[in-house]
């Protein structure tokens, strides 16, 4: 279908103005339509004409032309042009499963992917209903599916907060927790979270100190430390998080999940993996360790920072390892927002040089990102969010109401 409506665009630019194009339509902000085109910019300096003006005069030729999959062409700025598809234009796009193509094949399926010691927002109530409902209809296509979780328990924001938490405390006082009402602890684990993350980004004292406490979570784990003050405070509010994640999920009905992998599980096996293949794939760089992209026409990603420390892509790399060791898949289902495109682009790109079949055996499906009135991306680390329990009260009162 993208394809018909690039040709009609072209063919209908040919009719009109005479002149020959080449037609690329891009995604815009889901507020704007389905696709937009710039062949009006394109047009402007072959025509020596305003590109608003080559817009509005193709307006009523491409709204004839394409009426057989767009509702409304809509022009915009200095002269783009947003297309909103029809409904049975949607509907068309979409690819049914076939009851029979699962049939006797393993597949897991990860999807929800918070992260403890923040707070679950509308973005994360969004996935989850998402990821459940793919699962479900995997099951119904006959595959036997491994619902999984990902979550950061290491990492900058988990040292974030526990530099909060200590100074709310007042100090490495596990005790204190006992204060927290138990139906405010998600709240109060991400004030802390808003107020680290505004003490890292202004205060240089404090942005070495949260360094700091990074690196001494992850020993913690590599110590197995339970009794230690300071990993009482850690795994008590790590397991606060995990409880509000379950109460949630209870809530929504969903099926509950075979296995969570928090990123302290994987991200020693991704360390590994990633320093095994460096020469090959990945390389030295001023301390680092990272993947060139560009010659795979993606970007360059740090897979291990300059403190030794490993980042989000090679904790990935460690998951796509746990999984297949646990669960030896035929498929495995990726079900992130669109914003993890790029980012799992390159970590897929770079496992693909020494674990090809693996990644032959991933696919990643995105869904859009939910944002707050105005196009205002959400953001935890300012605290500007709408809490998933929160939606979840409003509706319920409202169907009631």
């Amino acid at each position: 279908m993208r394809h018909d409506i690039v040709a009609a665009i072209e063919l209908a630019v040919t009719q009109l103005l005479a002149v020959s194009c080449s037609v690329e339509l891009t995604r815009p902000d889901e507020q704007f339509g389905d696709y937009a085109t710039n062949v009006a910019l394109q047009l402007s300096k072959q025509l020596g004409q305003n590109p608003r003006v080559i817009a509005e005069s193709l307006h009523p030729k491409l709204t004839e032309a394409l009426g057989e999959w767009v509702s409304e062409v809509t022009i915009a700025g200095p002269g783009f042009m947003n297309l909103k598809l029809t409904d049975e234009a949607l509907l068309r796009m979409t690819t049914p499963v076939t009851p029979t193509s699962w049939t006797q094949k393993v597949v897991v399926a990860e999807y929800s992917d918070p992260n403890p010691f923040k707070v679950l927002h509308a973005g994360h109530l969004y996935t989850s209903l998402v990821g459940d409902v793919v699962a479900r209809l995997l099951e119904l296509a006959g595959a036997t599916v491994h619902r999984v979780n990902f979550g950061g328990d290491v990492g900058r924001h988990v040292g974030i907060t526990m530099w909060a938490i200590l100074n709310e405390l007042g100090g490495e006082h596990p005790d204190k927790l006992n204060d927290v009402p138990v139906e405010q602890r998600l709240e109060w684990l991400s004030e802390r979270y808003v107020a680290g993350t505004a003490a890292y980004e202004h205060d240089e004292q404090a942005k070495t100190e949260i360094t700091a406490l990074n690196k001494h979570v992850y020993q913690l784990h590599a110590d197995n430390d339970h009794q230690s003050e300071f990993a009482q405070i850690y795994w008590i509010c790590r397991k606060w998080s995990y409880e509000g994640f379950d109460a949630l999920y209870q809530r929504l009905q969903m099926t509950p999940f075979d296995k969570y992998y928090p990123e302290s599980e994987v991200a020693d096996l991704g360390l590994a993996t990633v320093r095994q293949h460096i020469g090959p794939v990945y390389e030295e760089s001023d301390g680092a360790v990272i993947f060139r992209g560009e010659p795979h026409g993606l970007f360059t990603q740090v897979f291990i920072n300059s403190e030794g420390l490993p980042t989000y892509a090679a904790k990935d790399v460690g998951l796509i390892q746990h999984k297949y060791q646990d669960y030896r898949y035929d498929a495995s289902f990726i079900i992130t927002d669109v914003s993890q495109k790029d980012h799992l682009s390159v970590v897929m790109k770079s496992v693909e040089q020494y674990e090809p079949e693996l990644v032959s055996r991933t696919i990643h499906k995105t869904h859009g990102r939910i944002k707050l009135a105005g196009g205002v991306k959400m953001s935890s680390r300012s605290g500007n969010i709408l809490s998933a329990s929160a939606i979840l009260d409003e509706t319920i009162a409202a169907s009631q109401a």
